[in-house]
């Protein structure tokens, strides 16, 4: 099969679909497989790598000629002439993106939108919002300590002591998990929330304290319990509650870092204007769910400017829509992994694309097909 990797045009997007790693598994596979030239040099890729595996680099449109395209972000507007009909394209293609998934389909394309992957443990391998989503934990922390005026870590010196910092991480998914262990790295005193109770070993167990808000009644019990790996919706009743209590930590806090995002939802409001008026002169707030904003451009806090990093009541905001691509090298390799285990699903022993529609995960993935959008 003749499988292309277009450069990403998406503003912003560093990351590349295709390693020399899994560009030398296709390839030993019977593949041949061809490179847009730069499409990796973001992430840290140059041509000649991909050329020592066997990688034809070529233009963009012998990249986009191919059978089978694999992208990192759904194809842009500017980008629908060059999809091949009869073509398919894997990637993220956002399948809660109506005009998005409808360009494909014009186009003639078969769509597998990689974010649609059952949260099951047989999917865990393919499971590209899991292997981002740690990326971008870390890197939340990482932009933290850059703008926090003060240090991480407790530290005695001959000039005194400086207190350690008090990091609350609001939302416990893979991205909370893995802020909590880079900020534990780091020295900081770590609280964190919240609406499953079942997460409360897990930040317990990374070092960290656990904001507990109990229930009062059993639907409150039963929402906390989440579905497909995600949280539910939460009664008002316990979300006021939850909401005295964060208010209490994030007041006390230098750096806050908020995680709360369920896929085709708008981010729920964690921090308050009135929060951020109560924070700490210099305190941090690191916003994962910037752009996701019922508005478009908040997230998690309604003072967050996605794509910006603000300054609101003496708090800095950060509003980073793309974490992930800020650590280009190692959240291609990740990702590039992730496609390379879906495509075993899609691509027989022949080498040809073999759609299976009684397989839970390729069934869950496919969003367009035959120039129409696959209704789930």
């Amino acid at each position: 099969m003749l499988i292309g990797v277009p450069a990403e045009t998406t503003a912003g997007e560093t990351r590349v679909a295709v390693t020399p790693e899994t560009a030398k598994k296709l390839i030993s596979q019977g593949h041949t497989v061809r490179v847009q030239a730069g499409a990796g040099v973001p992430a840290s890729v140059p041509d000649a790598a991909y050329a020592a595996v066997g990688v034809e680099v070529v233009n963009v449109t012998q990249a986009w000629g191919c059978d089978l395209i694999l992208k990192v972000r759904a194809p842009e507007a500017s980008e629908a002439s060059s999809i091949k009909a009869g073509s398919t394209v894997v990637g993220m293609l956002e399948p809660f993106n109506a005009e998005g998934l409808q360009r494909l389909a014009t186009a003639g394309a078969t769509g597998f939108a990689l974010e649609a992957a059952p949260r099951t443990t047989r999917a865990q391998s393919m499971d590209v919002l899991s292997s981002q989503a740690n990326i971008a934990g870390y890197k939340a922390v990482m932009l933290a300590a850059d703008k926090y005026q003060r240090f991480f870590p407790m530290l005695m010196t001959a000039a005194g002591t400086v207190k350690a910092a008090r990091v609350v991480i609001l939302g416990v998914g893979v991205a909370g998990l893995q802020a909590i262990a880079t900020a534990k790295r780091l020295g900081a005193v770590i609280e964190a929330t919240d609406v499953r109770p079942s997460v409360k070993e897990q930040v317990e167990s990374l070092g960290a304290k656990f904001i507990d808000v109990s229930f009062e009644s059993q639907d409150e019990k039963d929402a906390a319990e989440g579905v497909g790996g995600y949280a539910r919706p939460m009664p008002q009743s316990w979300l006021d509650r939850q909401k005295v209590e964060v208010a209490k930590r994030v007041a006390l806090a230098d750096i806050v870092i908020t995680t709360a995002l369920i896929p085709g939802r708008a981010a729920p409001v964690l921090v308050t204007e009135d929060m951020v008026k109560a924070m700490k002169p210099g305190a941090v707030i690191i916003d994962i769910a910037a752009g996701k904003g019922a508005d478009g451009v908040g997230g998690n806090c309604p003072l967050t400017e996605a794509g910006k990093t603000v300054i609101k009541h003496g708090v800095t905001i950060v509003g980073e829509t793309n974490l992930p691509a800020l650590v280009a090298a190692d959240a291609s390799a990740l990702y590039a992994r992730n496609v390379l285990d879906f495509l075993k699903l899609v691509i027989n022993k022949e080498a040809a694309l073999h759609i299976d529609m009684e397989d839970d995960i390729v069934a869950a993935c496919l969003v367009t097909r035959d120039g129409a959008v696959v209704k789930k």
